[in-house]
């Protein structure tokens, strides 16, 4: 039987795909990286998942297939494979709790932040002063200890990283300029963290035929 790497298709600049290769290389499960182009996304990936967005990972071994299409339970998958440095041995259900308020409220705020000229129900300063009402939680937890859980990296800090990131980058000046400290530490140090920084490398976009990328620690 022929086992293959499972194959994920990412782009770089995406959160959500951000978490799922965070996840990948803290739980150190090799994969085949196929880098997309937005729009210009391969027919092998709209084949397993006709949503079209990333990440997908497929497992391939042998006659089996799956196909996992959404990052958290990408990053579920790799961790139960192995967690050397514990990231699920913390409060499982708080960690979920901030997630869920990250992609179901958060996310609705950035979005609009961002974009704030698709959107012009409100005004720029008044996305931006919604979503720093999430940002105002990690404050408060950040504040306590030096990770959103505990002294330690959880799941919650890979999970919800990515989109803080995205935040301060629509300004980056104002975003150092508001009273988050601790939260401004923390991002800091995610972003000079040598996993991250993995994360960030930059490939070619994936054509049929090209040699395969092993994206690993």
């Amino acid at each position: 039987m022929t086992v293959s790497l499972p194959c994920l298709y990412s782009f770089r600049r995406c959160p959500y795909a951000m978490r799922a290769r965070l996840g990948l290389l803290f739980a150190e499960q090799k994969v085949e990286l196929r880098e997309i182009e937005l729009k210009n996304k391969p027919e092998q990936m709209l084949a397993i998942s006709p949503k079209g967005t990333v990440p997908v990972l497929e497992l391939r071994d042998g006659s089996q297939q799956q196909v996992i299409e959404e990052s958290r339970d990408i990053v579920e998958w790799a961790l139960q494979q192995n967690d050397p440095h514990g990231l699920l041995d913390t409060d499982l259900a708080g960690a979920n709790a901030l997630i869920d308020q990250n992609d179901n409220e958060f996310k609705y705020w950035l979005d609009r932040y961002k974009y704030a000229d698709r959107h012009p129900e409100l005004s720029k300063l008044e996305y931006r002063q919604q979503g720093e009402v999430f940002l105002q939680v990690l404050e408060r937890l950040l504040a306590e200890h030096t990770y959103l859980l505990g002294e330690r990296i959880s799941v919650a800090d890979i999970a919800i990283m990515p989109f803080v990131r995205q935040f301060a980058h629509v300004d980056r000046e104002v975003f150092y300029r508001l009273s988050y400290p601790h939260l401004q530490q923390w991002l800091k140090n995610w972003l000079a963290h040598p996993v991250f920084m993995q994360v960030m490398r930059k490939y070619k976009p994936w054509q049929e035929g090209d040699e395969v990328t092993v994206f690993s620690n």
